[in-house]
């Protein structure tokens, strides 16, 4: 074979080199043989191509020999077939790695045994989109925030303490010192509006031991984190929001909508702006007269934010900021609302009936931040590190963290997080 003097043609490609030799490289998609001919399905990572054998004996008894999902690399002329199919017929063929038979999976496998399998899993085109969406999501994102002038971070995740004033954290030896991998990048992303940053974002891993498996969760995922100086309130935090999710569902749409639409069989629309806001109040009225009690008097579950979303899309579409947390629900360092209330300047962002994102104005002020962590029952002194980055002269700011693969999940239609998560780890999985 000959294809090493040859590039490597992309068979989305191949129709514009109709009569040339071209050289085509994947999987065997599924070898077939019947009618004095002898075929096999070529698949790449941008489509599918047969390639056709015409009478050539060593070449049939080299496709008569290939597994399915076999590597392969072929060489032959364009050709238009008279349905129009483009095809390649065969001159040369090389089987660059074999496939073991049977396979370990079937069409019908279940999720487990699809993801104990799942570099095989990921060959399915349908797999593929979800990490093109994925990256164009990201690009999209990554584009706004340089238009705006963010600087991107990359934080640590270990830690000393935890980041949030308590809670169950990943314990891991360091040199005989007991510390933490992080739970968000909160506390860096406030050092460096301390640091005078004035507008940063990161796109990293995050750890949470997730003690029950739930369809929604998982103990490593990776978090879209933004933090923004000098706003005049809450409202700003919403506004950047509100912008980042335009700019992800027009570029997804734009760039995979139809396949989205015929892989997963639902749409992507663009959501008006201003997004709806609803209180978390009148949000547990709306939930109530629906007939469902929330588990919780400091947040919605599961149930109550698909039934939210529901009374919501019926006029406004599929996302809706839920602001106004009561304190207690909130972390000490969210600034509090004016009225005496006992409100945080917090929201949720739901996504068709999916929290994708939380986010808050911080209290910037040292000294009412000291008093809310004491409040709270924080140990101020455990806490002094963070606490310093308030002492010097910090701006007013706000910012949200979001749940990169539960964006994935409500873009597509996808009800479990295993599905859009290149290796899930979770309470029962951490292989492979």
């Amino acid at each position: 074979m000959t294809g090493a003097t040859l590039p490597r043609t992309l068979v989305r490609d191949l129709r514009d080199h109709a009569g040339s030799l071209v050289r085509v490289c994947g999987w065997v998609h599924q070898p077939e043989t019947g009618d004095g001919a002898t075929r096999l399905t070529l698949r790449d990572h941008t489509g599918c191509v047969r390639l056709r054998n015409t009478g050539n004996v060593e070449l049939a008894d080299q496709v008569g020999e290939l597994a399915r999902e076999s590597a392969i690399e072929a060489e032959g002329t364009v050709a238009r077939e008279a349905d129009g199919a483009t095809t390649v017929v065969l001159s040369a063929l090389r089987l660059a790695g074999g496939a073991d038979s049977p396979l370990p999976l079937g069409a019908d496998a279940a999720l487990d045994a699809r993801l104990d399998w799942r570099f095989l899993d990921l060959r399915d085109p349908r797999m593929r989109l979800i990490f093109e969406v994925q990256t164009t999501a990201e690009r999209a994102m990554r584009a706004l925030w340089e238009e705006q002038g963010f600087l991107e971070l990359h934080s640590p995740k270990l830690r000393p303490l935890a980041n949030k004033s308590g809670g169950d954290l990943f314990a891991v030896d360091y040199f005989g010192r007991r510390v933490f991998l992080t739970q968000s990048p909160q506390w860096y992303k406030q050092m460096a509006i301390a640091a005078g940053f004035d507008r940063v974002f990161e796109i990293g891993p995050a750890f949470r031991p997730q003690r029950e498996a739930t369809p929604r969760h998982d103990t490593e995922f990776t978090s879209v984190d933004v933090e923004l100086a000098w706003i005049s309130s809450l409202d700003d935090v919403m506004a950047h929001a509100e912008t980042l999710m335009v700019r992800v569902t027009e570029a997804v749409r734009d760039r995979h909508g139809d396949d989205i639409e015929r892989g997963f069989g639902v749409r992507v629309d663009v959501p008006d702006t201003p997004f709806p806001r609803v209180s978390f109040a009148e949000a547990r009225r709306i939930v109530e007269r629906s007939g469902h009690v929330c588990d919780s008097d400091e947040d919605l579950d599961p149930e109550g934010e698909r039934l939210l979303a529901e009374h919501v899309a019926r006029d406004d579409g599929d996302v809706v900021f839920v602001v106004d947390y009561p304190e207690r629900a909130r972390p000490y360092y969210h600034m509090l609302g004016d009225d005496g209330a006992g409100d945080s300047r917090s929201f949720d962002l739901l996504y068709r009936g999916l929290e994708i994102a939380s986010g808050a104005q911080r209290e910037h002020r040292h000294a009412r931040l000291v008093a809310q962590a004491r409040s709270r029952g924080v140990p101020v002194d455990q806490v002094t590190q963070y606490l310093d980055f308030f002492r010097f002269g910090c701006p007013p700011h706000g910012g949200f963290g979001l749940g990169l693969t539960r964006l994935l999940m409500s873009l597509l239609g996808v009800d479990d997080v295993r599905e859009v998560t290149f290796l899930f780890r979770g309470p029962d999985r951490i292989a492979p």
